[in-house]
């Protein structure tokens, strides 16, 4: 699925969400198809799209669209849809078609940029593997996220957290991540955060109504508990912003690694499902800083939660120095944070 087929895109990414418990929006996605050879500025972009559809996440730019004119209450027919009222695929199609040829300009915007998908469910991945830094490197960190979109996961220090029986945490905090945790629990272990920041190319402010809203469009409307979870993280930062910057990310990780570090903290990079999102230079760099940073002696961890593309599972990856950079596979993990599939590595 690394080509340039469209329609196979589509289809395939189509199947991936009704494999992940998003039926309805299956459907909007499959209907995309029906775009292909119609007369819409935004059905001709997707049919000519000029990249790899699936590393750019077509099929979700626009299906992020159509959520959207529901949620601002532009046109809430696809609303049935997203309830099941609506099932089949031909009168699925039919409304997408509509809903294109009425919205032509509004959506056709939503193909300028990848998804951001900020879900706090991924952060399960990320508190695992500080877990199982700690013994290794000491209980102290130091986070800084790449791709941190509306940083909803550069707010990870106030999650409670429940991974297979093992609590992490304030007990008291309205972001409640409970994923179902396959293998055995990870080790409790101290972990501190000194420090934690994060990075973005377009950083999304979800103190901004239009903002957040948009953020909430690229969730999957039926998937009721990642709704809840983007609500939590909009009160989180109402209250208090998470700290970001715009920049980019190759730039970011060289200013991060030239900055003062606290004697007894781990300094770590994290990212989930951003990865694919920079350009091949922009990852050859990083890659280069990092590990030529923990070479040198900078006490160093690199937490990534990444799809394989030939595999396309979710794979949690670790790297730390000292102890030689190699990376470690501590797991798999769905792509929204539904479960995580611990291996943890001795």
């Amino acid at each position: 699925m690394e080509g340039r087929d469209v329609a196979a895109a589509i289809a395939w990414q189509a199947d991936h969400a009704a494999n992940n418990g998003a039926p309805c929006t299956a459907r909007v996605v499959r209907a995309q198809l029906a775009l292909l050879g119609g007369e819409t500025e935004t059905g001709r972009r997707v049919a000519n799209w000029p990249g790899i559809p699936l590393e750019d996440a077509l099929p979700l730019r626009l299906a992020g669209g159509f959520h959207h004119l529901v949620l601002t209450g532009a046109d809430t027919r696809v609303s049935a849809v997203y309830r099941g009222d609506v099932t089949d695929q031909v009168e699925v199609d039919a409304l997408i078609v509509d809903l294109t040829r009425r919205y032509d300009g509004a959506l056709l915007p939503w193909l300028d940029g990848p998804p951001q998908t900020n879900e706090a469910g991924r952060s399960a991945s990320i508190m695992a593997a500080l877990l199982w830094l700690s013994p290794r490197l000491g209980p102290r960190f130091e986070l800084n996220e790449l791709g941190a979109s509306a940083g909803v996961n550069t707010m990870m220090e106030r999650y409670r957290y429940d991974l297979g029986g093992t609590a992490v945490g304030p007990q008291g905090s309205p972001m409640q991540i409970r994923p179902e945790w396959r293998g055995p629990a990870p080790v409790l272990a101290p972990v501190e955060i000194t420090s934690i920041q994060g990075c973005d190319r377009a950083p999304v402010n979800l103190a901004d109504p239009a903002q957040a809203l948009r953020l909430k469009s690229y969730v999957w409307a039926e998937v009721t508990e990642r709704m809840a979870r983007i609500d939590a993280a909009i009160r989180l930062a109402i209250e208090h912003a998470p700290d970001l910057v715009q920049m980019d990310a190759g730039d970011w990780v060289d200013q991060r690694l030239a900055a003062p570090l606290e004697a007894g903290t781990t300094r770590v990079f994290y990212h989930s499902i951003v990865w694919q999102y920079l350009p091949p230079e922009t990852r050859a760099r990083i890659t280069r800083a990092i590990t030529s940073a923990g070479e040198a002696g900078q006490r160093l961890a690199w937490i990534m939660l990444e799809t394989n593309r030939e595999t396309f599972r979710h794979e949690l990856t670790v790297r730390h120095w000292p102890g030689g950079g190699e990376p470690v596979r501590l797991g798999e993990a769905h792509a929204h944070g539904a479960w995580v599939a611990w291996h943890g590595a001795t």
